[in-house]
């Protein structure tokens, strides 16, 4: 068990990166209208801004900025990875899998997950835990916001990030 103690500071702007349980899963993709709902809820509960988002098939990157006053990031997140996870079991899609890659598409009713997920009650949609790495600077903004555009590039999807429809490039005019 890892000791790691997140940084709680309010009002930060911090790059995160979720990813899924099943890497090759294009679950995040196959289902942008649920995943978009369970972020819109969760902002309307507990306000943030995204400066800058990418989804991929399997995990998304953002630059998310917190209210001022407020450090829970984790909170957030995890209400994200929850909202979406009960809208896609809503659908009956419990052990569903999609993913990429020819002959890799299907429906895995087998899927197990640990014990210890079992007894935290966790759906087995996503990898426990995030990513995170506070923003100090203009630079390091300017950098991690370019990570998230160029990342459907980096992993093959299209030739130009303005290709990718799961961006908020298109909103900034990239």
């Amino acid at each position: 068990m890892s000791n790691y103690i997140r940084p709680k500071v309010p009002g930060a702007t911090v790059f995160c990166t979720v990813v899924l349980a099943q890497r090759g899963s294009a679950l995040l993709v196959d289902y942008i209208d649920l995943l978009r709902e369970a972020v819109a809820e969760t902002k309307s509960n507990r306000p943030f801004q995204f400066d800058a988002w990418v989804v991929l098939p399997d995990h998304m990157h953002f630059v998310l900025t917190l209210p001022e006053g407020d450090s829970d990031l984790g909170a957030r997140i995890g209400a994200m990875k929850a909202r979406f996870t009960r809208k896609v079991k809503a659908m009956g899609r419990v052990g569903f899998h999609h993913t990429i890659g020819p002959g890799k598409v299907g429906y895995n009713p087998t899927l197990r997950r640990s014990q210890s997920k079992v007894r935290k009650g966790d759906g087995g949609i996503w990898q426990r835990r995030f990513w995170e790495h506070h923003i100090r600077n203009e630079d390091a903004f300017r950098a991690y916001v370019e990570y998230c555009h160029i990342n459907p590039v980096k992993h093959g999807f299209v030739d130009r990030p303005e290709e990718w429809p799961y961006s908020t490039v298109h909103q900034r005019g990239m």
